[in-house]
């Protein structure tokens, strides 16, 4: 009896040559993944947040069908924004028509362009800028530090952002990340809005840049929960989109086994991902996964696919056919 839903049972039916395909494959090799007793990291690149994934995304992480994330800080940050300031965005449909006095103009109104969504300056970031600065000087006097992501959840967890709230709080992924106290490792964060405000407050002397932990922090303490999850079962791989998100994670085996010369360390146990980044001269997001066995990161007997499309149209699709829908 297939107990999927309609939205299943459509991409089985009609997915069934090409990146359609793939997608259908992938998807299977992920639910195998988790029937096997395995862990899934899922990595997030590109502008997922602000494309309001967390609609299915918590979805996800409720039931337990993730179990660690690695995303940008921009990814990290932009989902609380859309949580607090949904009404305040603007979508330019026909952003391929702007001018260049058309974008100024945006800009003097305060909105900052993402493809076809502008994100409110006032509302988003610097509605979060006071709170967390508050958690950053607090941890600072007490002579504490904490990740990235560590202050955004306990930003959240506070309660102090709900008089702003304009979603379902359901559709928050890092709220539902922050209930279950999922890990999440967030390279590069200083390549971020957050990020460069705090560097702002380093630069006037209001804080320590050892304040919130650093990227080299991030991969030991991946190190170390990889290597506390590998014990019994596999780890899989799901990339959405490439850069610093993908390629800083996906490093912590070949890290463990050629680096700590721990030889014992298993290989990721699937490789999906989804890019539209095509195969061209030193691109990383769009090599094939093939090329990552040479650099000790994937086995040959790894399941491996790629989906060259739009992740906005195939990760929820992938995570739909996931949840049974």
């Amino acid at each position: 009896m297939n107990t999927k839903g309609a939205i299943s049972q459509f991409i089985e039916n009609y997915y069934l040559h090409f990146n359609a395909a793939a997608l259908v494959d992938a998807a299977k090799g992920y639910e195998d993944q988790l029937a096997a007793g395995n862990k899934m990291l899922v990595s997030l690149a590109g502008a997922m947040s602000t494309a309001e994934l967390g609609k299915i995304f918590a979805e996800m992480i409720r039931q337990d069908k993730v179990h660690i994330i690695s995303c940008t800080g921009a990814n990290l940050e932009e989902d609380i924004m859309n949580l607090v300031a949904h009404s305040h965005y603007k979508r330019v449909p026909n952003y391929r028509d702007l001018t260049p006095q058309d974008e100024w103009d945006l800009l003097e109104k305060g909105l900052n362009r993402v493809t076809d969504t502008c994100i409110p300056e006032e509302e988003a970031f610097r509605r979060l800028q006071k709170h967390i600065y508050k958690l950053w000087k607090e941890a600072e006097d007490a002579g504490e530090r904490y990740f990235p992501h560590e202050f955004m959840y306990k930003m959240l967890l506070s309660g102090v952002l709900e008089e702003y709230y304009e979603i379902d709080l359901k559709n928050s992924w890092m709220y539902a990340a922050a209930q279950a106290n999922l890990p999440i490792v967030v390279p590069g964060w200083e390549d971020s809005t957050m990020g460069n405000i705090f560097a702002s407050y380093v630069m006037k002397g209001e804080l320590k840049a050892s304040t919130v932990k650093s990227g080299i922090e991030y991969m030991t303490m991946l190190a170390d929960w990889y290597t506390e999850n590998t014990s019994d079962n596999g780890i899989g791989f799901f990339q959405i989109g490439g850069g610093i998100a993908g390629d800083f994670p996906i490093c912590v085996v070949p890290m463990l086994y050629q680096d700590m010369e721990r030889t014992n360390t298993p290989f990721w146990s699937y490789f999906c991902q989804i890019s539209d980044s095509t195969t061209s001269y030193g691109s990383y997001s769009g090599a094939v996964p093939n090329e990552k066995i040479t650099w000790g990161k994937l086995d040959i007997d790894t399941p491996k696919f790629i989906i060259e499309s739009d992740a906005t149209i195939v990760a929820p699709l992938i995570f739909a056919y996931l949840l049974n829908m």
